[in-house]
């Protein structure tokens, strides 16, 4: 069997994969000379055309874990999931939307919704994605990340790195950062993010200025509490990084209600830049991400997913700086 992958025939041409994939199936959208090249390069290559005869993807399951589909986090995964169903008209196919928990049982749902494909959007339990990899169909992981599993996620490494090294260009001296849980790997890279920009700026990493906010239910009880515990430390922060933006908008409000002066005693960076970030008062400084483009990749690594390459893609993020930092 030929080992020629969609990959090795876009490296050969100069396109992209998908641009070969809609070649080789003869799909509209492109010219002659465009199709002529792909399959005379698949050809020299020793392409195996027989790949093409799979079954065509007519229905995806697009699957949320349960505890993503709260107010707090609708912000970034509609957007996420609206980027899937634009692609997903685009190319003729119906979307199934599906929320499940750890204690839900996934694979009923999946039987009775039949998908040919299926997109997993936010954190899952390795049992939970371990069973969804034995019904055997074509699956793609959207802000995460395990081995053996194609996955689309944000430059969080970057964000995060970017976050802070904004806040210590602006002359911040003790810099915090409110995390969710690390076992979400879209937070845990976040996170590295920052210590790298704090090693780099060989600024000491003072333990007591990372909280992991605790899960006190629907509500920002949670960030009110990881605000008490930094504004009570003998030196308070001068400058926080949030893992995402309802924690940021959650801890502005906090430190504001204290009485400090935002950025002037606190400047505060989020991630995500959900709609709510720019029309805060002061706007709220953040890590662009675009979630449309996370849920269209999604839907495209499916349609053109080779079985022995799983595809990692990252996007790019941009620091959105406004006034919750700098006010100069």
């Amino acid at each position: 069997m030929s080992h020629v992958t969609l990959r090795h025939i876009a490296g050969a041409t100069g396109l992209s994969i998908g641009t070969v994939s809609r070649a080789l199936k003869n799909q509209a959208g492109m010219t002659e000379v465009t199709r002529n090249i792909v399959r005379e390069t698949a050809i020299r290559l020793g392409y195996d055309f027989s790949q093409l005869k799979k079954g065509r993807i007519r229905r995806i399951a697009f699957l949320l874990h349960s505890q993503h589909n709260t107010l707090a986090s609708s912000p970034f995964f509609s957007p996420v999931l609206h980027g899937a169903e634009e692609a997903c008209r685009r190319e003729g196919i119906a979307l199934s939307f599906i929320a499940v928990g750890p204690a839900e049982p996934v694979l009923e749902q999946i039987r009775l919704h039949q998908p040919d494909a299926i997109l997993c959007a936010g954190f899952f339990e390795p049992e939970v994605l371990g069973a969804l990899q034995q019904v055997g169909k074509p699956l793609v992981l959207v802000d995460m990340h395990r081995r053996s599993f194609g996955s689309i996620n944000a430059d969080n490494l970057r964000g995060g790195y970017l976050a802070t090294q904004h806040l210590l260009r602006c002359g911040r001296k003790r810099i915090a950062m409110l995390s969710g849980s690390l076992a979400h790997y879209s937070i845990q890279q976040r996170n590295r993010g920052f210590r790298q920009a704090l090693f780099d700026a060989r600024m000491h990493a003072d333990p007591d200025l990372e909280i992991i906010v605790p899960n006190l239910g629907e509500g920002d009880e949670g960030v009110a509490e990881a605000m008490r515990t930094l504004l009570a430390l003998p030196k308070r922060p001068d400058g926080l990084f949030c893992y995402n933006d309802s924690t940021a908008l959650a801890a502005m409000k906090y430190a504001l209600g204290e009485g400090l002066r935002v950025p002037s005693d606190l400047a505060i960076v989020g991630f995500d830049d959900i709609a709510a970030a720019g029309a805060a008062i002061p706007p709220l400084s953040t890590i662009r991400v675009d979630k449309e483009a996370l849920g269209r990749a999604g839907i495209d690594a499916l349609l053109n997913k080779q079985d022995d390459e799983p595809s990692q893609i990252t996007v790019p993020v941009e620091l959105i700086v406004r006034e919750s930092s700098y006010d100069d």
